[in-house]
């Protein structure tokens, strides 16, 4: 089953079980899908569909650490419990000894020594690693290895 269609059936289940936020929250995916899809003119397939999810996950997050840094408790907490409806529609993240491991792995096979050779890593990891790691965490890990 594709990841749209474990959407469609999440949102049938979640308006038996009257979970409004839930609900609300599987919406706001399949609105955001539909008008990706607009744009494009394309059916999204599921690493679209990762990406969409991905981008939205990232927004909520930089969302609540804003609304906490403000001292907005409240509104933080909504985020994060979007986050965590988002989240179980993405594959399994990857620890940080596997991201250390992805990223030692992607300098020997780049043969990368400075930082003038980030981004030609960062391409590799981030093709390899989508959807499994936040990119600004195995951002961070790359630039403490070449340094």
């Amino acid at each position: 089953m594709n990841i749209k269609d474990q959407l469609s059936e999440d949102m049938k289940s979640a308006m038996r079980a009257r979970d409004k936020e839930r609900l609300a929250v599987i919406r706001m995916v399949n609105a955001a899908i539909k008008q990706r899809e607009l744009d494009d003119g394309s059916t999204l397939d599921d690493p679209a569909v990762l990406a969409v999810i991905e981008k939205m996950v990232k927004q909520r997050r930089d969302a609540e650490s804003q609304y906490r840094d403000a001292g907005r408790d409240e509104l933080a907490d909504a985020e994060a419990a979007e986050i965590s409806v988002l989240e179980h529609y993405l594959p399994a993240q990857l620890s940080e000894a596997e991201i250390d491991a992805a990223v030692t792995r992607a300098i020997a096979d780049t043969g990368a020594e400075s930082m003038r050779d980030m981004g030609k890593v960062m391409g590799q990891l981030k093709s390899e690693l989508a959807g499994q790691a936040d990119m600004a965490v195995v951002s961070q890990r790359l630039k403490a290895k070449l340094q």
